[in-house]
């Protein structure tokens, strides 16, 4: 269970730095939706520094459906205060 529990966690991984070609170093990335498909998510990875390509990552409908889920246990309910 733990081992499962474990490779949930880094199902949904995004990468905050990764290596850029072009500045010949590693640099902060951002992430932009490039293409929607019935079935998954592909996400490019920019370099902050030059806006150049850094890689690629693709999100499936059946990841995406479980990233939501675990979001949405993982929120913690607030109870509401009266205005009276």
């Amino acid at each position: 269970m733990a081992s499962n529990m474990s490779q949930q966690q880094f199902e949904n991984f995004t990468a905050s730095t990764l290596y850029c070609e072009k500045c010949r170093a590693t640099t902060p990335v951002r992430e932009k939706l490039l293409l929607v498909l019935p079935d998954r998510e592909i996400f490019d990875y920019l370099c902050t520094e030059c806006g150049s390509s850094v890689g690629q990552r693709e999100v499936t409908a059946g990841e995406k459906m479980m990233a939501e889920a675990v979001a949405g246990r993982n929120r913690r309910s607030v109870p509401l205060r009266s205005l009276r």
